[in-house]
């Protein structure tokens, strides 16, 4: 049985590496010309660095390079992508034809990204000509047009399995462009689908108990992992480059386990529901698994209004841990206090304790941990590791 890429986002060096302790087998993060206007995007020097670490664990970099050109952005790309070759990027993703003519000559090898919203053979057989590798499909694309797409072409294919989504075809929605002058096809998009609207039949008010709302629903595949593998996709695809660390190592870590546990003994494998309590526990949004089953209708999506609450699972980070003292130096994230039961989980590790022992940065006793990445000490029941995460259990 052949066994999937993880692909995983990183928005820095932090996250990048957090995604490939916990089981990524790529990652994919945006430098100067991708979709993502507001993240910290990668400097060249970083994407240097990303690269050397990734290599050293034998994994993989993908650089997003996918926006839509203007004439000004076009008489710089040429030497940016000149640079990633030489950094030996593993490929760029991109949505624009003319960054594929450009990056050939230079040995790179080019993904083309959802932004073109591949959803049929004829298209993804049209951009193998032009000499792409690999076509991430359109996050629209239903089980049948997977199918339909893998029988006929012999081309790498990558499919979305979490994360948001568009409430038009993936980044093609103009509305932010319309109402703040944003544009979503140059990474500015300002989220139109995540207000709250007055509705109007000609010039009557209609007033509900909610707001009108178009928001969708988080996108989750969790239960349909083992389809995916079965139909043989290449790359199974986490969203989330401006997502947090705690998300990122959570998310990547359910769904490392799910390909594993699949792939090791497919005929007797059990989906697990506690999956999906560890999933939704992390994020603020439903998620269901939209047009995969090809049953898109009113349920995808919040029509009146939803309540989004902050996440605040994420209590610490692991930073240090001494074996002799069972002490482990954190980096605080959330509030937490003596007599609290967490969990410490990481990449091999997962268990639960009562916090019974809090020191201070100078090993004075404490109750309380109340302030924003303080530095703290804990007794710990069991080794850890530097990258381990605690979290409310």
């Amino acid at each position: 049985m052949k066994k999937p890429e993880l692909l995983a986002p990183a928005g820095d060096l932090e996250r990048l590496k957090i995604a490939l302790l916990y089981g990524a087998d790529a990652v994919y993060i945006g430098g100067a010309f991708n979709l993502r206007a507001n993240a910290n995007n990668f400097k060249l020097e970083d994407i240097k660095e990303g690269t050397q670490y990734a290599h050293k664990l034998n994994k993989k970099i993908y650089v997003t390079v996918n926006i839509a050109l203007h004439n000004k952005e076009y008489e710089k790309i040429e030497n940016y992508l000149q640079q990633l070759s030489e950094i030996g990027v593993d490929a760029i993703i991109v949505s624009d034809p003319a960054i594929i003519n450009l990056a050939q000559p230079l040995n790179l090898q080019v993904h083309l990204s959802t932004q073109n919203s591949t959803l049929n053979k004829e298209a993804v057989e049209f951009w193998k000509k032009q000499g792409v590798t690999r076509i991430v499909l359109a996050r629209e694309c239903s089980q049948t047009d997977i199918i339909d797409i893998k029988k006929n072409i012999n081309i790498e294919l990558e499919v979305f399995i979490h994360g948001a989504m568009c409430a038009s075809y993936s980044g093609r929605c103009v509305l932010s462009n319309f109402l703040t002058n944003r544009d979503s096809n140059r990474g500015g998009c300002s989220q139109i689908c995540r207000w709250d609207f007055d509705l109007y039949n000609q010039k009557k008010h209609l007033k509900g108990e909610k707001p009108f709302t178009f928001c969708t629903k988080d996108l989750s595949m969790a239960k349909h992992i083992p389809d995916l593998i079965d139909m043989q996709i290449d790359s199974l695809k986490i969203e989330g480059r401006m997502r947090s660390i705690y998300y990122i190592a959570t998310v990547v870590k359910v769904y490392r386990q799910i390909i594993d546990d699949y792939c090791h003994n497919p005929t007797n494998y059990e989906y697990n529901l506690k999956y999906e309590d560890i999933l939704r526990k992390v994020a603020n949004r439903d998620s269901i698994t939209q047009f995969f089953d090809g049953n898109f209708g009113k349920e995808v999506q919040y029509y009146n209004g939803r309540q989004e609450i902050t996440n605040q699972d994420f209590l610490g980070l692991i930073l240090e841990y001494d074996k002799k003292t069972k002490l482990a130096k954190i980096q605080q994230r959330n509030y937490f206090k003596k007599g609290d039961i967490v969990e410490i989980f990481g990449p091999h590790t997962s268990f639960k304790f009562q916090i019974n022992e809090i020191y201070d940065e100078d090993k004075n006793p404490i109750e309380i941990v109340r302030h924003p990445k303080q530095i703290v000490y804990l007794k710990l029941p069991q080794k850890v590791s530097p990258c381990d995460m605690m979290k409310i259990y």
